[in-house]
């Protein structure tokens, strides 16, 4: 009998009370379907599973569905088994309701993703296969917290080949996305007697607030022509960068100043985090090499798949300088929160150069959306200028002093979600505040693309 129980039916939990046996399980089953706890079209087990899972004749459940079935809260079909019925569910008195969900835009050049549609599922399926084929029995135990050692592997000779990191694969720690690699360091930073992060004028306040949460204050450098000045990083313990191409502005950081960053790290001991969040998509020339290449024991290199491939992989990326992996091993729980499975496959898309012929098929793609936005913006108006175009996913549309709320709200008149720079300005910086637009164009599907630049055209000054 316990075999029967464990390998019969579906999986149902009931509480029969009240006088009778099949009263009390028709009354239970009714207040499961009438509060919600089986939605409507739900697929019920079969009156002799449900029975044995009980321990009660099969004939007295046969009775209950047939009275609910009367009753019109089930459903009973030849060959489709009992389900519950479609209906209006009324929650339970004192329950507060749901939220009605906010529309969606009618066009997102909202910063911050890629196009989806491009993912290559089917490279991505069969990088997949091969790599559970593949992959040992242990493989899919709980595993070092570093990450897969194929995968650190494979980042090594990629990041080393291709964006000119330092890296062997015991200083690499694979994380949940940058935020939980962030997470991290700054757990680490504040263990090590750290005090404050030195951070870029512009940039985005989750990243602030993460290193907030971590104990650290935040510092904004100023901000020019030749990107974040770290002329007044003395007082900090460490400082975040994006130096190949700075978000949101679109600039590369000067080598001048790449150089004086590292000379600060090396002459206080300070730690420079570099957040290399879209180095692969570089497109008038060779892309800005990696600034840990300068020094690999003062710079941590953050890196993600979040732009080259999605978001929804969650897998990031740190090459750390000796001694650190420990403690951010340690400020990990002493555990791989990342799924093994994702990890092997990406292992395997790079091995294999899948990795290599996506990003370039996608780097075409997006140099084309690229051009047909500072084009159509070209056409549309001189009141509005497009910079940080050479490099990522999105560019900076310089607008007319004053305008840059009004353009944001002819801009959600018009269905089209677009951010503004301020929301990126640092509430304690000291740069001039600039009016912009900040205008991702990997977002937007293939289809809705010429639709999203109508859009934006439209509520340009000018």
């Amino acid at each position: 009998m316990a075999e029967q129980w464990a390998t019969l039916g579906i999986d149902l939990h009931l509480e029969p009370t009240g006088p009778g046996l099949r009263r009390g399980l028709t009354d239970a089953l009714r207040e499961a379907v009438r509060s919600g706890r089986l939605a409507p079209g739900t697929r019920l087990p079969s009156s002799r599973a449900l029975a044995a899972d009980l321990g009660i004749a099969r004939n007295t459940v046969a009775d209950a569905y047939a009275d609910l079935v009367a009753e019109g809260w089930l459903t009973a079909r030849q060959g489709s088994g009992t389900r519950v019925a479609d209906r209006t569910v009324v929650p339970p008195a004192g329950t507060a309701p749901r939220a009605r969900e906010r529309g969606r835009p009618a066009y997102d050049l909202r910063p911050g993703s890629p196009d989806l549609a491009s993912f290559p599922r089917a490279e991505w399926l069969k990088a997949a296969r091969r790599a559970l084929t593949a992959a040992p029995h242990h493989a899919l135990d709980y595993g070092d917290p570093r990450g897969r050692p194929e995968l650190r592997a494979a980042l090594a000779g990629y990041l080393s080949r291709a964006r000119g990191v330092r890296a062997e694969p015991g200083r690499i720690v694979v994380c949940a996305g940058f935020a939980h690699g962030l997470k991290l360091l700054g757990t680490a930073l504040r263990a090590r007697g750290a005090r404050t992060v030195a951070v870029e004028s512009y940039g985005l306040d989750v990243h602030w607030r993460l290193l907030a949460a971590s104990g650290l204050r935040t510092v904004p450098l100023p901000f020019d022509r030749l990107g974040t000045d770290p002329g007044a990083l003395s007082a900090a313990d460490a400082v975040l960068l994006t130096p190949a191409h700075q978000f949101p502005m679109g600039v590369p950081l000067h080598r001048d100043r790449r150089a004086a960053v590292v000379d600060w790290a090396r002459r206080t001991g300070g730690l420079v985090l570099e957040d290399d969040y879209d180095g692969e998509f570089r497109y008038d020339r060779q892309p800005v090499g990696a600034l840990q290449g300068l020094d690999p024991d003062r710079v941590v290199y953050l890196g993600t798949a979040s732009k080259s491939l999605a978001p929804g992989l969650r897998l990031a990326w740190m090459v750390l300088p000796p001694g650190l992996a420990e403690e951010i091993v340690a400020a990990k729980g002493g555990v791989d929160i990342c799924g093994v499975l994702d990890q092997l496959t990406l292992a395997e898309f790079l091995t294999s150069g899948a990795y290599d012929r996506h990003v370039r098929a996608t780097r075409l793609h997006y140099r084309r959306r690229r051009d047909a936005l500072v084009a159509a913006v070209a056409a549309r108006t001189s009141e509005a200028r497009v910079t940080g175009i050479a490099a990522g996913l999105h560019v900076l549309l310089r607008l007319p002093p004053g305008t840059e709320q009004s353009v944001l709200q002819a801009a959600h008149w018009q269905g089209l979600a677009v951010h503004g720079l301020t929301r990126y300005r640092h509430a304690a910086s000291v740069v001039e505040p600039t009016d912009a637009l900040v205008v991702g164009y990997g977002t937007p599907p293939d289809h809705a693309w010429s639709g999203a630049l109508d859009a934006l055209c439209a509520v340009l000054p000018g």
